[in-house]
């Protein structure tokens, strides 16, 4: 019987896994090894597309205002600070909800950076993908969106880019019109678009007296989204309490229903009449966040009362991420 030949490895070039392009899984890795990319490079790149981060936005200002921005809130736009200063020839970056034609980011011709928040990511982790987004946009040649890829498994995050003291200020636009530095002498087709966008945004207005809690109308009935930092068992059982005292509405009409699970983060919905305003729940709001503190610092077992209204919240949970 013959001797099998000892096998050799070829030697593989130094490169990083950011150098490494993307092939088909059953082609030749790039980087030279001879094995088939998903044997070689390839294995990290799908495990970081698989490996869901529950809380993408997670050290960062405002969390909470990054995932009702990402969720919940049509039009919407924010300037960002990152750490190190902008590039020679890019005066700002702003964050928006949506940008035209889904595009993941666009380079102005005046240089200035706008990220879209509300794409497809092809990754289990935002932050990562939106932060490789971001710096391929610094470079873009002006005038250019920038396209969407897959982020190098080791790529840093918008936590490694963005200036943790930066302040986190959305605000909160009726339509679509900051896709254009000049909407109102746009050329007829990006006209058309604009009115095509605004016909589909509901109207939202970010509340002033609380932290990361929106109004929004709809043709039925107004709502209330209040995206909370605290552990979402800890905040159900506050809840609880609050509502089989009959303490959880917002004045006369409203009715706390339910609650979404968004990227990490319990948003708990409140019905409001279609005659109520988002400054009609300013006051409300700020009173239920007093009420809500007092019960988050309890820590006495649920009664029979409040286990019942907690598994009615609990029923009534959507999972949105």
């Amino acid at each position: 019987m013959a001797k099998k030949r000892p096998q050799t490895k070829a030697k593989q070039p130094q490169l990083k896994d950011g150098e490494i392009p993307v092939v088909g899984a059953r082609e030749p890795c790039p980087c030279g090894s001879g094995r088939r990319y998903k044997a070689c490079h390839g294995r990290a790149a799908a495990h970081a597309a698989t490996e869901l981060v529950h809380r993408p936005f997670e050290g960062l200002a405002g969390e909470g205002d990054w995932v009702a921005l990402r969720e919940l809130v049509p039009a919407a736009t924010v300037e960002l600070k990152l750490k190190e200063s902008l590039p020679e020839g890019v005066p700002s970056v702003t964050l928006a909800t949506v940008l035209p034609m889904a595009w993941p980011a666009l380079r102005r011709e005046d240089g200035s950076v706008l990220l879209g928040l509300q794409n497809d990511t092809p990754s289990g982790d935002i932050s990562r993908d939106l932060a490789d987004t971001l710096r391929r946009a610094l470079v873009a040649p002006p005038g250019t969106p920038v396209e969407g890829r897959r982020a190098p498994a080791d790529g840093p995050r918008l936590q490694d880019l963005l200036d943790p003291e930066g302040a986190f200020e959305p605000v909160v636009h009726s339509g679509f019109e900051f896709w254009v530095p000049d909407a109102e002498n746009a050329a007829p087709e990006v006209t058309a678009s604009l009115e095509r966008a605004n016909a589909a945004a509901i109207p939202t207005v970010k509340l002033s007296g609380v932290d990361a809690a929106y109004w929004c109308e709809t043709p039925e009935k107004n709502h209330l989204r209040w995206v909370m930092p605290h552990a979402e068992e800890q905040l159900l059982d506050a809840l609880a309490r609050l509502h089989a005292e009959g303490r959880s509405s917002l004045g006369e009409g409203t009715r706390l229903v339910g609650s979404f699970r968004a990227h990490g983060l319990t948003v708990p919905v409140w019905d409001l009449p279609s005659g109520v305003t988002a400054d009609d729940v300013e006051k409300p709001a700020a009173e239920f966040a007093e009420r809500l503190a007092t019960a988050l610092a309890m820590d006495a077992p649920l009664t029979a009362d409040e286990r019942r209204a907690r598994g009615g919240l609990t029923n009534r949970q959507v999972t949105l991420s």
